[in-house]
């Protein structure tokens, strides 16, 4: 089923992405301390929906799966706990002290 835009991006906002402009939205992720890593994802100006397809690959660029993606945009998954995941994964370093 497709999704609002608007609705996954103020998702992302809600859980530490930060976006900028350019031939897309693109949103980076900053961890709970607020470094930018290298985690990032991006939509598209031209669509107000985005397909289960582009969602997938969203997801993938966020390093979780499809289902985990869909609970971090819709905030079941909070970002202390995205976070863990990334740390887990080996996406991002562990938080330092």
């Amino acid at each position: 089923m497709p999704r609002k835009r608007g609705d996954v991006e103020k998702g992302l906002l809600n859980k530490g992405f930060r976006g900028r402009e350019g031939d897309h939205h693109y949103y980076n992720y900053f961890n709970t301390q607020g470094k930018k890593t290298a985690v990032f994802t991006k939509t598209s100006h031209s669509h107000t929906e985005i397909s289960k397809g582009l969602i997938s690959l969203m997801a993938k660029q966020c390093k979780v799966p499809k289902q985990t993606f869909e609970q971090l945009v819709d905030c079941p998954l909070s970002q202390l706990q995205y976070e863990g995941l990334l740390i887990e994964g080996g996406h991002v370093s562990p938080l330092s002290p």
